[in-house]
């Protein structure tokens, strides 16, 4: 039917132009941010899950930077025991040279001096070692209790660390071991005891027994700083490798296909141009009306 306050064909060519350059906008917006999604409207769902995910991701990194730093600290702690073994086996050595019955009361008084010494030495290592400005070993310090990590996303990712009954067991050998050794973890003060461990040959062979004792505690308590190192580098990469598939989730869902959506907007654009010669064709179909009266 012919008319002139009715064309359904302009409407129509009208409504396509409308559609096509909704489509065309969305195509521009999306090759200009890089971004599937920009909004809600663009996918509901997949934005939900998105920000879940993203959430996820951007928590297993804090967690990566826990790990580090719980690392760290725990290598501090290593790293004391490392000295300390390192002056236990010098007492050894001392214990086993005093034991020699070739020795006089002043070649032992000297290596008693040395003996002293290094016991101080530990009872300040163990009353002032930090990290952070933080006590590790006295009576108040850190791993004085479990150290609890966090160490993943969810708040049940922990990880719990406990040398408190260790670090007991060898303050009691240490203190067995050199009366230089202050057992006072509150004071932060070093002796200044001396003692008379090496003074006979008996005592030092009797030393000797008692330095092996607190190697094996500190061997005990070295083991359990090691597993636990070991653990939290399996925890870091497997933080990794979760966060990188998360990530890579993430873009499948809100990253932009750029071959798709620049054959999307190319496509919008020739419909937007032949609706635009559509609706001009359509309206010249009133003239055709007004040749009929004529």
């Amino acid at each position: 039917m012919l008319s002139i306050n009715t064309n359904p064909a302009s409407m129509a060519s009208v409504n396509a132009i409308n559609k096509s350059n909704a489509s065309l906008a969305t195509s521009m917006e999306r090759l200009a941010t890089g971004n599937r999604i920009n909004s809600s409207a663009d996918d509901a769902a997949g934005k939900q899950i998105a920000n879940r995910l993203q959430a996820q991701s951007n928590g297993m990194n804090q967690a990566m930077r826990n790990v580090s730093d719980a690392t760290a600290l725990l290598q501090t702690a290593d790293g004391t025991f490392d000295e300390m073994n390192n002056i236990l086996g010098r007492m050894q050595d001392l214990a086993t040279q005093a034991a020699n019955g070739t020795y006089s009361d002043d070649d032992r008084a000297a290596m008693q001096s040395e003996f002293d010494e290094l016991g101080h030495q530990m009872s300040d290592m163990m009353q002032n070692t930090t990290y952070g400005g933080t006590n590790l070993f006295g009576a108040s310090g850190q791993f004085s209790s479990a150290v609890t990590f966090q160490v993943g996303a969810e708040s049940s990712d922990t990880m719990s660390v406990d040398i408190s009954a260790q670090l007991k067991g060898l303050d009691t050998s240490l203190k067995g071991l050199s009366n230089a050794y202050s057992s006072d973890q509150t004071t932060n003060a070093t002796s200044t005891a001396s003692g008379s461990e090496l003074m006979t040959a008996s005592s030092a062979n009797a030393t000797i027994s008692k330095v092996q004792d607190a190697m094996k505690a500190v061997g005990s308590i070295q083991s359990s700083l090691g597993a636990s190192i070991n653990r939290l580098n399996d925890t870091a990469s497997n933080l990794q490798n979760m966060k990188d598939n998360t990530d890579a989730a993430v873009g499948n869902i809100m990253d932009t296909d750029y071959a798709t959506e620049a054959s999307n907007m190319t496509k919008q654009q020739m419909l937007m141009q032949t609706g635009i010669s559509m609706l001009k064709q359509s309206n010249s179909m009133s003239s055709m009306v007004s040749s009929l009266l004529q």
